[in-house]
């Protein structure tokens, strides 16, 4: 079983990508955006739990009507230089109001797991070969934040008011 960090604790993932169950098996699943977007009023039907994998092409607003029945979304990044995903993250929670998990999935690294989680990501699948108390220990990197963000975190501005 695949695990990620969600809420900064290490867990067994309850979810499974549509290419891994294509038929919908397990009670919790994945759609890449583009199947989301195609059989939209079928997986809206299922009695299961729907996430939305997007890429950094994917326009987040396109999901804007869909918070109902999508419960997550896992934005992708294909490595240390793409960073639409940062600001998909910021328009879903603080425009869009998307409350559900934010997964940040693909070729992300211990050094972003600070700023993904400043963006709003509250999940983070890691890869295979990850230390996972190195991992941990990056959301602990810094105590005070020049900007403010989309994390509850304290920014050196609000703590000097």
């Amino acid at each position: 079983m695949r695990r990620l960090i969600k809420q900064r604790e290490i867990v067994a993932d309850e979810w499974r990508y549509a290419d891994e169950d294509p038929l919908g098996r397990e009670r919790a699943l994945i759609l890449p955006f583009a199947r989301w977007k195609e059989e939209r009023e079928r997986w809206w039907l299922w009695d299961g739990k729907l996430g939305v994998r997007i890429g950094p092409t994917d326009p987040v607003a396109a999901l804007e009507h869909d918070f109902l029945r999508i419960s997550l979304v896992a934005i992708e990044f294909g490595g240390l230089g793409e960073g639409r995903g940062y600001s998909q993250a910021q328009l879903l929670r603080k425009r869009y109001k998307f409350t559900g998990e934010l997964r940040a999935v693909g070729k992300i690294q211990r050094d972003q797991l600070f700023y993904l989680a400043r963006c709003g990501f509250n999940a983070f699948e890691l890869p295979e070969t990850a230390n996972w108390d190195e991992a941990l220990a990056a959301f602990d990197d810094y105590s005070v934040a020049y900007q403010p963000a989309v994390d509850d975190g304290v920014s050196l501005q609000r703590r000097a008011s």
